[in-house]
């Protein structure tokens, strides 16, 4: 069969490798165009643009490559049309994919949802676009299951992708190894993960590296994502010294003794590795951000650990409050109390418990073939 695959992030990318040698085991003829990144591409070829050349965020930028976003949405019809696939598999990225999902169905292609969006935090009414445009959901996260049920939309739960690949395949450095290979020092290390995008590394990165300064007798890391160019770092890290790990985020997060995490999918990955952490989540517009919050978000939690466990197993800290005092007084705790240190292990424990993440990937190939059939 014949399977156009889109996601638009490094997170995306990760899931939609695993999807395609899922589908790939059991398809032996599966053939693969996609928008994707170097994963999806180790995989098989079909390529048609790399997700870095896609990930626009923030009010301004997306403004500012209006051209380049509209250019995008032409590729991809025309790319559907010329490939004529078995189905279109999304993965997340909903601004733009959502927009295919309609493009797609048009055409009377099949659609198929692989990693939610996060309408369940907000927008809840695009609830109604996926039902129009989606056939079927495939979703992570058992709260996401939950959600989709209430809504009376045909869903299918096939485990975590992330657990399924940091607890059942990955392949770890030793301590020995990492802290050679990247040139560490004998001290513990605190991860700094400042996000995936340009503008989260930049309202965040200044206030992680202030932070860092108070512990001499840690050295803090910071785990580069792979769209990022390093001169940026650098120009936010305020001279302080913070050394730059490309492409070993996870095991930074497993050689950690603790980590300051930008909201996402890196806090769920420091979760199942067992690193405890402080999220953060700053955006643009100050504290108008907190009162929207209020209004809009429809989650209690914006931390996939506390979501899953329904309570603030990790510690958030949002907006106006995400500032160097707060950040320090929590990496206190994670770095002088023991006893709160455990209370962050157990929680980790229950988490992995509710979230059935092993053969996730080859799971979701499975119920996507058996939907096609």
């Amino acid at each position: 069969m014949r399977y156009f695959i889109i996601a638009g992030e490094a997170s995306g990318d990760l899931h939609g490798a695993n999807l395609m040698k899922g589908l790939k085991s059991k398809d032996k003829e599966a053939t693969f165009r996609y928008f994707g990144g170097d994963q999806m591409a180790s995989v098989s070829d079909g390529m048609i643009k790399h997700y870095k050349k896609m990930a626009f965020m923030g009010f301004l930028s997306v403004v500012m490559n209006l051209g380049e976003i509209k250019r995008n949405f032409k590729l991809a019809e025309k790319e559907i049309l010329d490939f004529n696939p078995d189905v279109v598999i999304l993965i997340d990225y909903p601004g733009f994919n959502l927009r295919v999902a309609k493009i797609a169905k048009k055409y009377g292609f099949k659609t198929f949802y692989y990693i939610s969006p996060k309408i369940w935090a907000w927008k809840e009414g695009r609830i109604k676009r996926i039902k129009q445009y989606v056939d079927k959901m495939f979703t992570i996260l058992p709260f996401e299951t939950s959600f989709y049920k209430k809504h009376n939309y045909p869903v299918t739960f096939v485990g975590n992708p992330t657990v399924d690949e940091l607890l059942y395949q990955k392949q770890w450095d030793t301590k020995e190894q990492f802290y050679e290979e990247n040139k560490l020092d004998n001290r513990p290390i605190v991860a700094l993960l400042a996000g995936s995008r340009v503008q989260e590394i930049k309202r965040l990165l200044p206030i992680m590296a202030k932070v860092s300064t108070f512990y001499p007798n840690f050295q803090f890391v910071i785990g580069g994502a792979p769209a990022i160019n390093e001169s940026l770092y650098n120009q936010y890290k305020q001279g302080a010294d913070i050394k730059i790990v490309f492409g070993k985020t996870h095991n930074l997060l497993k050689h950690s003794h603790s980590a300051v995490v930008a909201s996402g999918t890196a806090a769920l990955e420091a979760g199942v590795i067992g690193t405890p952490q402080i999220v953060c989540y700053k955006v643009e517009l100050g504290r108008i951000a907190t009162i929207l919050r209020r209004l809009f978000l429809k989650i209690p939690y914006f931390s996939l650990v506390n979501l899953i466990l329904d309570r603030e197993a990790v510690k958030e800290i949002f907006q106006e409050q995400c500032n160097v005092q707060n950040v320090k007084k929590e990496l206190d705790l994670l770095i002088l109390d023991t006893s709160y240190r455990q209370q962050i292990f157990d929680s980790y424990s229950e988490m992995l418990n509710k979230l059935d993440g092993k053969d996730a990937g080859d799971r979701a190939s499975e119920e996507i073939i058996k939907s096609l059939s």
